[in-house]
């Protein structure tokens, strides 16, 4: 017996589990970090990020921003200035995010010390 039942928070079609799936991505977290002191531009993220194209970017913004997480404000000026910031609701997510990456910093090492130690049998099977 599984000790799961119904009305458990991550099986198919809960809304707990559409949330963590979009905060699994690869950049959202990332993304998110990034606006978390305020409204940025593209550019300004991208340089910030590192590593990101701007198609792959833009991709994210705009799922963020479908599920309410982050806000874009196109101003009316020439050149056209577009900002994004975090919504309430994608500012609820920095505190978790900065758990996260404490969890990251303590135990690094000891992630790829162990990702080093269990590949080599791996690699003698292929």
């Amino acid at each position: 017996m599984s000790g799961f039942g119904p009305s458990d928070s991550f099986l198919a079609d809960c809304p707990a589990r559409l949330a963590v799936e979009l905060i699994a991505d690869k950049w959202t977290v990332v993304v998110l970090y990034g606006l978390s002191r305020g409204p940025v531009r593209h550019g300004e993220l991208i340089e910030l990020i590192g590593g990101i194209s701007r198609k792959v970017l833009t991709q994210t913004l705009r799922r963020l921003e479908s599920h309410g997480l982050v806000r874009r404000h196109a101003y009316a000026e020439v050149p056209p200035r577009v900002e994004y910031e975090l919504t309430p609701l994608g500012a609820t997510l920095i505190d978790p995010i900065h758990v996260l990456t404490e969890w990251a910093r303590a135990n690094g090492d000891a992630v790829l010390d162990a990702l080093d130690t269990n590949s080599e049998p791996l690699a003698q099977h292929g």
